[in-house]
């Protein structure tokens, strides 16, 4: 058991990207680290992206520069760092000039490339839609486009791994507990933690509180903390729908729309197309926040502007929607609201400190966390160095830095199970394989199949290494084997998980 009667260096709150990030970063630079989340890691915004690590192309139009220059540096550390969920994509960007005119998107694009100098990705460059046959898919009116890339990412898988990696440096994660009151007493904070699932409560002490808790940032300043913050928070919701497979090829389409934003198609789990995203104020609670008609309405719209096979919200196979937690910059549009993160530090003179982050996106969640430990550096003078910009997150440390050098590995070692199952599962755990598979020879070994490539082993992996509590944390977080289950599978699963608790201690 975890000493929490100690006083930590950091009380970080919240276990999503940045919370989890943060923990791990500090972890690894010798800090004590207590994480608390109310319910499971990525629960909320950060398992509801439209799983991308980008530099963000459309930010170019908002004059975002230097945000699209560090997230673009960032891709590049990502990609290295955890291969196994983080994965090169091309775009393609079919072009209609009542939208933007040609030279516009090529200046953009050229810029990109350029922001993006000493990547290993390729550069952009221009298609001719009629004689390509990735153009095949859409409408003939559609005669011109242009390619770039950027990454896809298992976004829920990030922050799992995140916190990991925080755990194996001595971090505590305790999830299903929130932090219901924190207060400055005898030079730390005080807080005091609660049992989200009925339990009771506990205090404990740390020297810096970090509030990391995306939507509920505010929130907790006003809550928990009872503090005002100078910096101002925009709730805007974003939703996404998958329908079965649009086309055929492992690349993406990012459609212009009328209203000039962007709606990315993206290859889903080999069966489906996922579809998104919508930008719309919001003003409810975060944790009951679902995509309603009129926005399924809008993606189909916009998809069947360009492509010749039609969708309808009767297609929807599934559908998730999240809020994210963007600094008030003050702007009319929800779709210029600044990606940029605000960290905004209360240090009143011999009084424990409090920072509480506003903003970022995933693709930038590294950089956040050196940047809030950087602000904290004179508060914890025994802080080790940065160190996350070249370490693997757990299971991404590739034997001769290749996915493929992974898989001919672990065929060898287990020549009785089916590579596309080796495939799903190194996909999920990388090197980590080896500790899910462990003496397991054969499928039998595998223990009960629930189908969609998910067996026994690996659930009670996750329950034992992943704090999985809950059907709905394995079955659409630490996997999203639930996509392919029927609801009589899905169901069992949740059977076998109500003694999860038990089986974890």
């Amino acid at each position: 058991m975890t000493d929490l009667d100690r006083v930590f260096d950091l009380l970080v709150v919240g276990g999503g990207i940045n919370g989890c990030g943060i923990a791990c970063d500090a972890a690894g630079r010798g800090l004590s680290v207590l994480l608390c989340e109310q319910r499971d890691l990525a629960s909320a915004t950060s398992s509801a992206s439209s799983k991308l690590i980008h530099g963000g192309l459309r930010y170019l139009e908002y004059g975002e520069f230097r945000l699209v220059r560090e997230a673009l540096l960032e891709r590049e550390v990502l990609l290295n760092k955890a291969p196994h969920i983080i994965w090169p994509l091309r775009f393609v960007l079919p072009h209609r000039n009542t939208v933007r005119p040609a030279w516009l998107i090529r200046t953009g694009l050229f810029l990109y490339d350029y922001l993006g100098r000493n990547h290993q990705l390729p550069d952009s460059e221009g298609l001719d839609l009629r004689k390509d046959s990735i153009g095949r898919p859409l409408h003939d009116t559609v005669r011109k486009g242009f390619v770039y890339s950027d990454c896809w990412a298992d976004d829920a898988r990030l922050v799992a791994l995140n916190a990991v990696g925080a755990a194996e440096n001595g971090a505590a994660i305790l999830t299903r507990t929130g932090l219901v009151h924190a207060e400055r007493r005898e030079g730390v904070w005080v807080g005091t933690l609660r049992d989200s699932d009925g339990g009771g409560e506990r205090q404990v002490r740390a020297r810096v509180l970090i509030n990391a808790a995306g939507p509920w940032v505010q929130d907790v300043l006003d809550g928990v903390i009872g503090r005002r913050s100078g910096a101002g928070i925009r709730l805007v919701k974003g939703s996404h729908l998958v329908v079965p497979r649009l086309y055929e090829g492992e690349h993406a389409f990012i459609l212009q729309n009328r209203d000039r934003r962007i709606v990315f198609v993206l290859p889903y789990e080999g069966r489906f197309s996922l579809i998104g995203t919508t930008d719309i104020p919001f003003e409810g609670d975060p944790a009951d926040v679902y995509m309603d008609e009129t926005e399924a309405a809008y993606l189909c719209d916009a998809v069947n502007r360009y492509f010749i096979d039609t969708i309808s919200p009767d297609d929807i196979l599934w559908s998730y929607a999240g809020v994210r937690p963007l600094y008030d910059d003050a702007s009319d549009n929800p779709s210029a609201v600044t990606r940029e993160y605000v960290l905004d530090l209360d240090a009143p003179k011999d009084q424990p400190p409090l920072l509480s982050v506003f903003g970022g996106k995933i693709t930038t969640y590294r950089r956040l966390a050196e940047a809030v430990l950087e602000k904290l550096w004179r508060f914890l003078p025994r802080m080790g160095p940065s160190w996350t910009w070249s370490a693997p997150l757990p299971g991404g440390d590739m034997p001769g830095g290749s996915f493929d050098h992974l898989l001919a590995d672990l065929a060898a070692a287990y020549p009785e199970l089916e590579p596309a199952y080796l495939r799903a599962l190194a996909r999920r755990h990388g090197t980590r394989s080896y500790k899910v598979l462990g003496d397991a020879r054969k499928v039998g070994d595998l223990g009960t199949a629930y189908g969609a490539g998910l067996f026994g082993r690996e659930v009670d992996y996750l329950v034992r290494e992943e704090w999985a509590r809950g059907a709905e944390d394995i079955l659409w977080r630490r996997t999203k084997c639930g996509l392919h289950m029927t609801p009589a599978k899905r169901e069992a699963v949740a059977t076998y998980m109500e003694g999860a608790e038990v089986r974890a201690d």
